[in-house]
C-alpha cells in the first residue's frame, strides 16, 4: 500500500478511530463533572483480558481531564518479581505524583496554608518510606509549619497524604486525579492502602479519585482489601468489541485514505480477530502492508493472514511464554490440552500426572504473572485472547516433555 498505513498495533496506541467505547468515555466525562463540583464519586476500575485496549480507555479519559483543566498523573505498576530490591517502590511513585500536584496548586495563594500542611505530610511520608530523598522542595515554603512524622504503616501514611492533598485541593479549587495502569501488579497491603486513603477522602468530599486498569484478578484482590471496596469503587468490564464497533474500528482508518473493505474481508477480519482492539490493528496492518488497491478484497485478508499469526506469535504471545518456566509452560500446556476453556484445576492436573495441591504453586505463579486468572470455583482460563492457538502452532502435539 502506498499510502501511510493508518493503522496502530502498540502496546496502549491510540488507534486512528477509537470505536465501541463511547458509553464508557461519556460515562466517565460525567463522574469528572461531578467531582469537580464537589459531588464525591466512586473511582472507577475498568477490567478485562489482555489485547481490549484498557490503556488505550484510560489515555483517553486523561484526554478528557486534561481538557477540563483537571490535575492528573498516570502511573503504570511494574511487575516486581524481587519484592526487597523494590521496597517502597510504590510509595515513591505516589509521592512523586503528590509533589507535582502539589506544585501545581502552589500557584494559588487561597490554599497556601493547606499546602504547606500537604508538602509537611508528603516530606514526612517520602522520608518514611525512601530514605534516600531526605530532602525536597515542592516549590511552597514550609516554614513554620510542624513536620508530619510517618508512622511506617502505610494504610495510615497513605490516609494522612491523600486526605493533606485533598484539602489543598479543595482550598484551592483543584480536583486531582490518579491513572493507574496494570493495576493487578499493586501488592496487597498497596491495595489496602490506596482503597482506604481514597475511602476517606469520599467521607470529606474530598475532590481525590482513581481510574484504574488491570486484569480480572483485580476482582478478588480488591475485593479482599477491604469489604467495602464494591461500594468505593464502580468496576467496568472491558470485552471485546461488537460486530458493529469492530467493523468501525476496520474501516475508518482505511475510509480516511480512501480505500476500503469488501464484505467477505470484513467478515474474515471480525472472524479472525475475534473483535479484539489490539487484534484488529495488527490484522488490519498486515494487510494493509501487503495489498496496493483501493479495495481490500478476502483475498488480500487471506495472503496477509500467515504474516499476522507469523508477527504475533514472534511478539505479543512469546514474550509472554518466555517469561514462564518449564513447569509453568507444561501447565498452560495442559490447559489448552483439556480440550475446552476455561478448565478445571482438577483435570490439569490429571493430565500433568499430578495432584492439585502440587500444581497449586505454578497456578499462583501464572496468576500472579498476569497468564491466567480465575473464572470460577476452581477454573481458569488465559488472559490473552486466543493464547491457545499460539500454544498449539509452537507445540501441535502439546506435549509436556
Amino acid at each position: 500500500m502506498r499510502t501511510p498505513n493508518p493503522y496502530t498495533p502498540g502496546a496502549g496506541f491510540m488507534p486512528a478511530y477509537l470505536a465501541g467505547r463511547e458509553k464508557l468515555l461519556e460515562d466517565a466525562e460525567k463522574y469528572l463533572e461531578a467531582i469537580e463540583k464537589g459531588y464525591p464519586q466512586q473511582s472507577v476500575i475498568y477490567f478485562g483480558l489482555r489485547g481490549v485496549g484498557k490503556t488505550v480507555l484510560l489515555n483517553a479519559i486523561e484526554e478528557i481531564a486534561d481538557n477540563r483543566n483537571i490535575l492528573y498523573e498516570h502511573i503504570e505498576i511494574k511487575e516486581r518479581k524481587n519484592q526487597r530490591s523494590e521496597l517502597g517502590y510504590f510509595e515513591q511513585q505516589i509521592a512523586n505524583i503528590c509533589k507535582k500536584f502539589l506544585h501545581a496548586m502552589s500557584i494559588k495563594e487561597s490554599a497556601k496554608s493547606l499546602l504547606r500542611r500537604a508538602i509537611g505530610v508528603l516530606k514526612g511520608f517520602t522520608i518514611t518510606y525512601n530514605p534516600q530523598e531526605g530532602t525536597f522542595s515542592a516549590g511552597v515554603e514550609t516554614d513554620g509549619i510542624a513536620e508530619y512524622i510517618g508512622t511506617g504503616d502505610l494504610p495510615s501514611d497513605m490516609t494522612d497524604l491523600l486526605v493533606a492533598l485533598g484539602k489543598a485541593a479543595n482550598e484551592s479549587g483543584s480536583t486531582i486525579c490518579f491513572f493507574i495502569d496494570e493495576i493487578q501488579y499493586m501488592k496487597e497491603i498497596e491495595i489496602e492502602a490506596l482503597v482506604g486513603a481514597i475511602h476517606r477522602c469520599n467521607q470529606l468530599r474530598l475532590p481525590v479519585m482513581v481510574f484504574g486498569a488491570g486484569l480480572p484478578k483485580i476482582l478478588k484482590t480488591m475485593g479482599d482489601a477491604k469489604s467495602y471496596t464494591e461500594r468505593l469503587f464502580r468496576f467496568e468490564e472491558v470485552d471485546a468489541l461488537t460486530e458493529e464497533a469492530a467493523k468501525y474500528a476496520v474501516r475508518e482508518p482505511a475510509a480516511d485514505e480512501n480505500v476500503s473493505y469488501s464484505d467477505e474481508a470484513m467478515n474474515k477480519i471480525i472472524e479472525v480477530t475475534g473483535r479484539y482492539p489490539y487484534f484488529i490493528q495488527a490484522f488490519c496492518s498486515a494487510i494493509w502492508e501487503q495489498c496496493d488497491g483501493d479495495t481490500i478484497e478476502g483475498d488480500d485478508v487471506e495472503k496477509a493472514l500467515p504474516v499476522f499469526w507469523s508477527d504475533m506469535d514472534k511478539g505479543f504471545f512469546m514474550v509472554r511464554f518466555e517469561r514462564c518456566t518449564k513447569r509453568e509452560k507444561q501447565f498452560m500446556f495442559a490447559m489448552v490440552k483439556c480440550g475446552e476453556l476455561p478448565c478445571t484445576i482438577s483435570n490439569v492436573a490429571m493430565i500433568m500426572n499430578m495432584n492439585v495441591s502440587k500444581i497449586s504453586t505454578f497456578r499462583a505463579q501464572l496468576i500472579n504473572k498476569g497468564l491466567i486468572y480465575a473464572t470460577g470455583h476452581a477454573e481458569i482460563d488465559f488472559t490473552v485472547p486466543q493464547f491457545d492457538g499460539f500454544l498449539k502452532r509452537i507445540n501441535p502435539g502439546l506435549e509436556l516433555d
